[in-house]
């Protein structure tokens, strides 16, 4: 009985051999004879694969401009396995290097792998590639990839659209698309639609003699795959709009956001000092990054999206309609100014003006005093138990207007700015130890308030919309989807009920088109043929002259354009920033400039001379 057991057993391993042998045998008679599949892995020693890398996407205007297309151009490669001996010489002639630089690539390319190609030069002009192309046979191993770069028709908005570089490492452990060498978009638009600007790169594969030539495509192609270029993009942006402004802000620290109330459409958005975008372009790209990135005036620094400034005065738009909706201040209410606001031992100075003001009076005069009585009203609400309780109700109606947060623009490297809580000023004065004279500062946009232009723009325009906003983005169509992102298409309402707005927006209507003598203070943003509505701020600076800020939105009726600009150490708000403001409108909604000495006036002045000379005299 054991023997039966032992035999049936070992009939069955026996069994068990024979078939993994058969099953061994029948793969390798498919793979072998039956599959071609791998057959140009097996003949990998007489053929080349050559990634073709699709064309990027287009970007074009919010007019159809064409603003980035592509050029082409060639990376030099070689595959350590198939090098042979060479003249070193004239190859480093053909390619303009030096020898030491070739030795340094080559020993690279071998450390990296001996059967995967690497790079030696990147990016070679046409003109370098026709040359060596013709003899390529003197060079095995060596072979070029095509490639294409990027070509801006301005020199502007390099911030918006952004620039394209090589993958990094993290990216391409993390990816399955990208391989090293590979280039992605790093910045603007490139970053943000890159997967819709990339396209799919595609492979030729190619029979190659011995002297490294080309002869012909392997198998007629059968193994080969197209590449898919890149889905053209229509940005928001008006291409006259965003280079006039960046006129404007020449020699000048600061930034512009303009944008379209009616869609949240980013019309323009200028951050100075900027910079050429074709400077990070090919093989010069490298030595360009190093040099902008040790400016000091910081032209990588997109300011729109992420300096962070007190918005000044301009903020007591934001105070007047919580006031009005807290019902703690009324149209008919009035205060009288005399130099400024006084409790106690404490004391917050105004400028000279009419007095006494009513709402809309202190709008259009910019009273200090008023708001300083608004915020009190606001944190002293006899609804709240505590001060805690009123000011985080306050913060609320702020975060409505997209302070504190991130607005999701489609765009990088958005901040959300800084709104202080009740936590924070727990933790600085001690729980509930803090009342409204601890941070009335507030009330009149300074303290401890961080707000980026965008923030500051699209607060215009959904005051310009009478309550609710959307979203800001600077692309309108992606060629070939019907709609934007949903995101894109929603409202975002605001807090405050819509019938208070009529009332700020008559204030700032009068600080820009009030008679002479009425104490507006933003009659410099005024046009004869356009009634401009905005507001001037002053925002302290702990770090030298203060910055001019101010607001705006045009028509008053039918608005088409909501912006809001800082000229960093400006000064006065109706200084430069109302001034640029009402140029950018006139340039928008008619496409000239009515009076020339304006644009002149603003065009000319060099703040940032003035600036430097201004340290040097405090040091």
């Amino acid at each position: 009985m054991a023997l039966d057991t032992y035999a049936v057993r070992r009939n069955i391993i026996a069994f068990l051999i024979v078939l993994v042998a058969l099953i061994f045998l029948v793969k390798l008679f498919l793979i072998q004879v039956v599959s071609s599949d791998y057959t140009p892995a097996a003949t990998n020693n007489v053929v080349r694969r050559i990634t073709q890398y699709p064309a990027r996407g287009l970007i074009y205007d919010r007019d159809g401009e064409l603003l980035v297309y592509n050029q082409a151009a060639y990376d030099i490669m070689v595959n350590p396995r198939h090098l042979q001996a060479f003249d070193t010489t004239e190859l480093c002639n053909l390619l303009n290097i030096e020898k030491q630089y070739l030795s340094q690539k080559l020993q690279a390319a071998k450390a990296y792998s001996r059967y995967k190609p690497s790079v030696v030069l990147k990016l070679v002009s046409a003109e370098t590639y026709a040359r060596l192309q013709e003899q390529m046979y003197q060079f095995p191993g060596f072979f070029v990839q095509p490639r294409t770069v990027r070509k801006y028709k301005y020199s502007s908005a390099a911030h918006l659209l952004g620039y394209v570089g090589e993958v990094s490492d993290k990216l391409v452990d993390t990816s399955s698309y990208y391989k090293s060498g590979d280039y992605v978009g790093v910045s603007g638009m490139e970053k943000s639609y890159e997967p819709v600007l990339r396209g799919e790169k595609g492979v030729k594969i190619y029979l190659v003699d011995v002297h490294n030539r080309i002869k012909g495509s392997y198998q007629d192609g059968q193994y080969d795959k197209e590449a898919q270029v890149g889905t053209n993009i229509v940005s928001s942006i008006d291409m006259d709009l965003q280079r006039y402004g960046e006129k404007l802000m020449k020699n000048k620290i600061g930034s512009i956001v303009a944008i379209e109330p009616s869609s949240g459409e980013i019309l323009a958005m200028v951050s100075s000092p900027g910079y050429d975008p074709a400077l990070l372009v090919g093989r010069p790209r490298s030595k360009n990054y190093q040099k902008l990135k040790n400016d000091t005036l910081k032209p990588l620094f997109n300011r729109g999206l992420m300096a962070r400034y007190p918005p000044g005065s301009t903020f007591k738009v934001i105070n007047a309609l919580i006031g009005r909706q807290e019902e703690v201040v009324f149209p008919s209410t009035t205060y009288s100014c005399h130099g400024g606001f006084y409790s106690g031992n404490f004391h917050m100075g105004c400028h000279n003006h009419p007095s006494p003001v009513d709402f809309i009076e202190s709008i259009q005069v910019s009273c200090n005093t008023y708001y300083a009585n608004v915020f009190k009203r606001i944190m002293q609400d006899d609804q709240f138990a505590s001060i805690s309780q009123a000011f985080t109700n306050w913060k609320g109606y702020l975060e409505s207007f997209g302070f504190g947060h991130k607005l999701n623009v489609d765009l990088p490297n958005e901040v959300s700015g800084f709104l202080p809580g009740v936590d924070y000023y727990n933790r600085y004065y001690g729980k509930d130890r803090w009342g409204y004279l601890n941070v009335i500062s507030l009330a009149i946009g300074q303290g401890e308030l961080g707000i980026t232009p965008l923030q500051m723009a699209n607060m215009t325009s959904a005051v310009a919309n009478r309550g609710y906003y959307y979203t800001p983005h600077v692309v309108r169509e992606v060629k070939g989807e019907q709609r934007i992102d949903a995101r894109f298409r929603e409202k975002n309402q605001i807090m405050i009920d819509s019938t208070y707005f009529e009332e700020v927006i008559r204030g700032m209507e009068l600080a820009v088109n009030g008679p002479p003598g009425s104490g507006s203070t933003a009659r410099t943003a005024r046009l004869d043929s356009i009634t401009v509505c905005g507001k001037t701020g002053t925002a302290q600076n702990p770090h030298g002259k203060d910055h001019s800020i101010f607001i705006a939105f045009a028509p008053k009726e039918d608005p088409q354009i909501a912006l809001a600009v800082y000229f960093e150490n400006g000064g006065f708000g109706a200084t430069w920033a109302a001034p640029a403001a009402k140029l950018m409108i006139e340039k928008y909604l008619t496409g000239s400039i009515s009076v020339q000495w304006w644009e002149d006036y603003v065009v000319e002045a060099n703040l940032i001379k003035h600036r430097k000379e201004e340290d040097e005299t405090q040091d």
